[in-house]
This record gives structure tokens, sequence and C-alpha cells, in this order.
């Protein structure tokens, strides 16, 4: 069946054709791992894993590497600042290596919340040094590079001619001050750190040995050198967010297809801001939102999940909580309507009428990862007349697309309520209701800890609150 996905270099919507058949190589941006992943960069990673899901429903073996930036990675995409490694690691008073596995770990646990696929492999910067640095020599021996003393060596983007192919703009249009700051040496605004040198008389606590001296990879080269190693010369689809357009992939692109002498992706997918009432969601404002503080809010991860699922990803999102209750509510409702017909259900389906349901809901998904097509197909089949067997083998097949996990919460809820839930809990929960109203959150707080220690989850709701066992 024919997929379809937009690329951002032709700027079209183009028809998937693999590099090889049956199999697709997907290398995905991921986290720097100095601070907890807002809820904007997992908006990312969940449209991600979406065109994975659907890649595998098509019969696809999919190839998935995801890195971990946990050096080089600095405060500015004009290469001056700090490594925001070393920044988390003065924020927090722990050295870098702690705050990257912490900071990975809480990232590994909030994809797991979310219901994402796994990746093929993940790949850490900090073990691929080498790579990095044999790419960097093969760029110098081909005379795209200098060296600023005490600085680093730097690309020169002005023996690239395609360097603008994908964000559109040119080098010349490029000026100082803008998008990139210009710092003394740099031949060209755009021209940007191949490899840092560390500071005199100051020891990193990330550093190695190169034929340019001690110092760090940059950020970019990261991602070329581990893609490189990890996939090869060729490869179906590179993804990211859309802020990596006109930098991060641009500087990608111009370090990798010099060296391989050809096209590199054949598919650059890239993915929407999530904005909240101030506009895109950027960790540089201090107070972001995170995963773990919807759900201190009441919000489950599949929620968000959900709310994300209902606009397409080649749009920006507005974020608010009163859209989030609506998601809410109506992910709720799903999960009802699916317990009611899970009672009913036997093992006799309809196989001609799930392979022709399963035809439509793939032909939605393949238009560009059309998710709220798909849900919109989702409550017509609950509506309609068909079995309701014919129905629980159809929200398998959701569940394995869209990953809501609509049968397994249907299951749990159905369970709950065969359980009394006891007059003092429901009591506490009252109670914890009042101090919310009252803005006494430090009651309302010890009250919700005191329901958990006696097994029990209270979830806010726009009317009041549910109880659920543990």
């Amino acid at each position: 069946m024919e997929i379809k996905l937009f690329n951002t270099m032709s700027r079209s919507v183009e028809v998937f054709k693999p590099l090889e058949e049956g199999k697709v190589s997907i290398y995905t941006c991921g986290p720097t791992v100095y601070h907890f992943a807002h809820i904007g960069n997992l908006r990312t990673y969940v449209s991600q894993d979406i065109m994975k899901r659907m890649f595998k429903a098509n019969g696809y073996d999919v190839k998935h590497i995801m890195n971990i930036t946990d050096v080089g990675h600095l405060t500015s995409d004009g290469d001056t600042g700090e490594d925001k490694m070393e920044k988390g690691s003065r924020r927090e008073g722990k050295s870098v290596w702690e705050i990257a596995k912490y900071y990975t770990d809480i990232f590994m646990s909030d994809i797991k919340k979310l219901n994402i696929l796994p990746a093929t492999k993940y790949t850490p910067a900090t073990q691929y040094i080498q790579e990095q640095i044999d790419l960097v020599k093969k760029l110098e021996d081909l005379g795209y590079t200098y060296k600023i003393e005490g600085d680093g060596i730097y690309y020169d983007t002005s023996k690239f001619a395609d360097y603008w192919k994908l964000g559109g703009q040119k080098l010349d249009d490029l000026k100082a001050g803008a998008r990139i700051e210009f710092s003394d040496g740099k031949r060209n605004p755009s021209d940007f750190a191949l490899w840092k040198f560390s500071p005199k008389d100051v020891k990193r606590q990330m550093e190695w040995d190169s034929p340019w001296g001690v110092g760090f990879p940059g950020w970019h080269i990261e991602c070329s050198a581990m893609s490189l190693a990890e996939i090869g010369e060729r490869m179906d689809i590179h993804s990211g967010g859309v802020d990596h357009i006109k930098v991060h992939h641009t500087n990608e692109i111009a370090q990798v297809e010099p060296v391989v002498g050809h096209r590199w992706v054949n598919y650059w997918v890239h993915m929407e801001f999530l904005n909240d009432l101030s506009g895109k969601m950027s960790k540089s404002k201090g107070d972001f939102l995170t995963l773990s503080l919807l759900e201190s809010k009441g919000y489950s991860a599949i929620v968000y999940r959900y709310f994300l699922l209902l606009a397409s990803y080649r749009k920006q999102l507005n974020f608010s909580y009163e859209l989030l209750d609506g998601a809410k509510n109506s992910y709720e409702n799903l999960v009802k309507r699916v317990g009611v017909i899970l009672k009913d259900a036997d093992a006799n389906f309809d196989k001609s009428a799930v392979e022709k349901w399963k035809n439509r809901i793939l032909e939605t998904l393949n238009n560009d990862l059309n998710t709220a097509g798909v849900i919109v197909i989702l409550q017509e089949l609950l509506k309609s007349d068909e079995s309701t067997s014919t129905k629980v083998e159809l929200l398998k097949f959701f569940d394995d697309i869209l990953g809501l996990k609509l049968l397994e919460n249907a299951k749990a809820l159905s369970d709950n309520s065969n359980n009394i839930i006891p007059v003092e809990i429901t009591k506490m929960a009252e109670e914890r209701l009042t101090a919310k109203k009252a803005k006494n959150y430090a009651l309302a707080d010890e009250l919700r800890n005191k329901i958990s220690d006696a097994g029990f989850v209270v979830e806010d709701t726009a009317t009041g609150f549910n109880i659920k066992i543990k």
C-alpha cells in the first residue's frame, strides 16, 4: 500500500520509496540530556513513534537509531556559550556524567509512559568520539575546514555549494547577528565548529585528545558520525523538530555529502512546535512544562499522547490545560465505550469486515501520518453496526498504530469498577478537592499521598475526581 510523507527537502508530499524493499532506516535526533525533556520535545518523539508504527503496520522491517546528546551542545547556535552539559552540572552540583545518566533515565521513563516504541539503538555521543574525529579528519583532508586559534576547527560553508538547499536560504542572505552569531575568526556567518578546543588553564569534565588538540566535538558532527556508523552512507529518513532545519540538519548534510559523494538522506521529515501561551515552548524560559508536571495535575501520559494525535504533526499546536481537559474527557469516553464492547465480545469476528476497515485505516494513516483522520474512523467504528467481536479485533489494530492503550485501559477500568472504593478513601478525595479549591495545596498534596499510601490513585477531572485502585 502506498505511503506518502512530506519531504522538507522537496517541500512537497512524496510517495515513499525505500532504499531496500521491505526495509526502512530512520535516524531521529534525540534529547540533550542536561535537563528534563519538555512536552514540546516529547511531541516530536510521539510523532516519530507514529511514523515508525505506520511502517511496521505496512510490513516494513524498521531500523531506528536515536542519538543521546551528552556532550558538545553549546547554548548558542553560533558555537558560543558553554556546553549545556557543563551548565547542567554547575546548576545541580553533580558531575556531567551523573547529569547525563540522570536525565537519560528520566527521558527513557517519559517515552515509556507515552507508549513510544524503543529505538533499535540509542547512541550517546560520548561513545562515538573516535568516529567523530575521523569524520572531521576526512573533511579536513578534502579542504572543507580551517582553524581558529584558541577556539576550534571550523567548517567553511562557502566550500559546499548546496549548503542552503534544505533550509531554503542562501549564504549571501545570512547576516551576522541574525540567526547565527558572527564571531571573530569566522570566514562566513554560517560557518560552524566541528571540534572545539578546551579553554586554556581550564580542565573540562568531558574532553578528549585529537589531532588538533584537547577538546570536544561540535554538536552537529555527532549526528553525522553516529548515523554513518550505524546506518551507513545512505538512509531512508532523517527526522527531528522544525527548529533543526536551517542549522543542525543543514550542517549535517554539509558534513556528510562531501565525504560520501552523493545524496545522503532520501526523506527529511520534520515535526512542528508545540506552543504555550507565550509562544514556542523552550527550556530557556526556565519554568517549562514536563510530563511529570502534567501527571501531578491528574493528566496521564496517554491522555497527552491522545491530545497530540488530534492534530497534524506538520501544524503548530497550541497547548492549554483547557484543551487538555477536552482531550482527557474525549479519551476517557472512548475508554468507557471500549469497556462496554469488551463485555460482549468473543473470538468470532468478521474477517472480511476487519480487512476492509484495516485497509481504510492504513490508507488514512499512510497519507502523511493523518492521525486525526484515523481517530475519526475509530469513532465511526464504535458507532457502527459491526459485531462487538469485530470491533475488538479492530481495536487491537488501532492500539498497534496509535499506541493509545484503549483495550488495556478499558479492561483496567472494568476491573476497578468491580471493586468498591472504601468510604474513607472517597472522603479523603473529597477533602482534597475542597482543599485545592481553597488553594490549600499543601493539604491537598498530603491527602493525595495518604490516598496513594492506601493503594489508590485520585485523578482530577473537569467535574471532580476519579479514584482508581493502583
